[in-house]
């Protein structure tokens, strides 16, 4: 399979903190990779190392050519929606768009036309006096306008609503991702994207502990739940987490244990990921 970005051995530091510890993952394209990590678990600091944001150690390579060999032709194929928008407060809405457009070779006219008139943007106020819910949506726009391969998002959906955030990823959706192109998600809200993803990486303090695809982790991993009186057998086979509940025990397990007239069910990923991040250290009750 011929992958879209390489990582080699990238390393970053700030003084003596280590935020990211030999990171080494290949990204193909046509994918949405969700990046799942707590809060200070490097995954800004891996973004911006992609963009080259950053000094680091390593090697980071996108289709096929080293990154410090791209400069600034990089960006007209990656774009990146970081969790503040680098937009003017001055400029009003309609003058964002046509400076942005200005200065983007990749902006596709007809598609900005079609999504902003679909928009509820008040194209005469002023930046500034937007919600960042207003302000997110806006830059999401000026970003799907443009015609890139990768489209990189730091928490984009952070403190903004429900609604707002159902909306965001419809428009993701139905605006940008096709087979060709490439998302990276990186959140701490798990459940929020789950649906939508088809890989995910678990990061924490700087190291990936697991890179693989949606369908792998649930024909890999089984919540199996059996009677109370029957929770040495459950425990025999090693289960990540325990939960007690109403007369029953459950466990999150690798593989398919065999245990007889057991209920086993796919776990989300947010158990997945609760279960590799924070290794057991005993038993919960519900």
């Amino acid at each position: 399979m011929e992958h879209l970005i390489e990582i080699d051995h990238l390393t970053k530091d700030y003084r003596q903190v280590r935020a990211l510890d030999d990171v080494n993952l290949k990204i193909p394209a046509g994918r949405i990779v969700g990046l799942l990590g707590k809060n200070g678990a490097g995954k800004s600091t891996f973004l911006k190392c992609l963009l080259d944001f950053l000094r680091h150690d390593g090697t980071i390579a996108f289709f096929g050519k080293p990154l410090r060999e791209w400069k600034h032709e990089l960006y007209g194929r990656v774009a990146f929606i970081p969790d503040v928008s680098g937009l003017d407060p001055r400029l009003t809405v309609k003058e964002t768009i046509e400076f942005t457009a200005g200065m983007n070779p990749t902006w596709n006219e007809d598609k900005a036309e079609r999504l902003f008139a679909k928009s509820d943007l008040p194209c005469d106020r002023k930046v500034g006096t937007l919600s960042k819910g207003m302000k997110t949506k806006l830059y999401l726009l000026l970003t799907l306008a443009r015609d890139v391969d990768v489209l990189l998002l730091d928490e984009p959906t952070l403190g903004l609503d429900i609604v707002f955030r159902k909306e965001f990823y419809d428009l993701l959706l139905g605006e940008f991702y096709d087979e060709t192109k490439t998302v990276i998600i990186s959140t701490h809200q798990v459940a929020e994207i789950e649906n939508i993803l088809q890989d995910v990486i678990f990061i924490d303090k700087g190291k990936i502990l697991l890179h693989d695809s949606i369908d792998a982790l649930k024909d890999q991993w089984k919540i199996i739940e059996v009677p109370r009186s029957r929770e040495d057998e459950l425990l025999a086979c090693n289960p990540r987490s325990v939960t007690h509940s109403l007369g029953k025990v459950s466990g999150l397990v690798e593989g398919t244990p065999v245990i007889p007239q057991a209920l086993a069910t796919i776990p989300s990923i947010a158990d997945i990921f609760v279960a590799v991040v924070n290794p057991k250290t005993g038993v919960s009750h519900a």
